[in-house]
């Protein structure tokens, strides 16, 4: 495998932006496998990392030894400040024309960006969003419980908001830079729904948004951030949407 700037080389064509909150466990993985299924691809990845009280840091300024610092950046904050600010952060950073936004708890795979970049490339999109509820797609590692949970939040937001996309709190997305640039100054959302305004504001604007079935898979090392209150932040912000778009 090529490291550091054998691979890639030159001013990267995609910023990916992975936010981490004490992902030790799961950083380093994910940066190989980015590195795996991306040999020809000129690329960054950003590691927006919140304060990590494990580790995380370390960990990624010891793949910057290995990979290089113009191909793994670290622009940490001091605190966690939420995904949206994280995202924001990020692309301040980011050098590319395209942007992705993907989790580090391995949750996305990286084998799907090709598919990412070559539907974007096909088709012209200015999103492409990873997507479980069609063919091909689907979520492993979850109960039950948790599957009709995530389903019923898709098929309510669905009809109250018709946005266009058939997962709209999926987090694994290829932008066309200034379309996120756009569209993100005019989300206002925090947590979980923040990714829904993502497309729903997108669709008002008139972005196309195509998509790729992967599958979803739950975390590997660590602990679940969804919770309670996370249900109930989807729940106003699907109302806040349904006012305001």
């Amino acid at each position: 495998m090529e490291t550091g700037g054998e691979a890639g080389g030159g001013k990267p064509e995609y910023s990916i932006i992975v936010p981490t909150y004490n992902e030790r466990l799961n950083v380093a993985i994910i940066v190989y496998l980015i590195f795996k299924h991306l040999p020809d691809a000129k690329f960054e990845i950003i590691i927006v990392d919140d304060g990590s009280p494990d580790g995380t840091q370390d960990i990624v300024k010891q793949l910057q030894q290995v990979y290089g610092e113009d191909r793994v950046l670290l622009r940490a904050r001091p605190r966690k400040l939420g995904l949206g600010t994280a995202y924001i952060h990020g692309l301040k950073h980011a050098s590319g024309n395209f942007v992705v936004i993907m989790d580090a708890d391995l949750s996305h795979h990286p084998k799907y960006l090709p598919s990412f970049i070559r539907k974007q490339k096909e088709t012209g999109a200015d999103i492409v969003t990873g997507t479980r509820y069609v063919n091909n797609g689907g979520v492993h590692g979850w109960n039950l419980m948790r599957k009709l949970t995530s389903r019923g939040a898709n098929v309510l937001a669905q009809t109250l908001l018709r946005p266009g996309a058939s997962d709209l709190t999926g987090s694994f997305r290829l932008y066309k830079r200034s379309v996120l640039e756009d569209v993100i100054s005019s989300c206002v959302s925090k947590g979980y729904v923040f990714q829904m305004e993502m497309i729903v504001r997108a669709t008002r604007k008139g972005y196309r948004i195509e998509e790729v079935p992967i599958t979803f898979v739950d975390r590997v090392f660590g602990i679940s951030k969804l919770g309670g209150s996370e249900i109930v932040g989807y729940l106003k912000g699907l109302v806040y949407l349904l006012l305001t778009t």
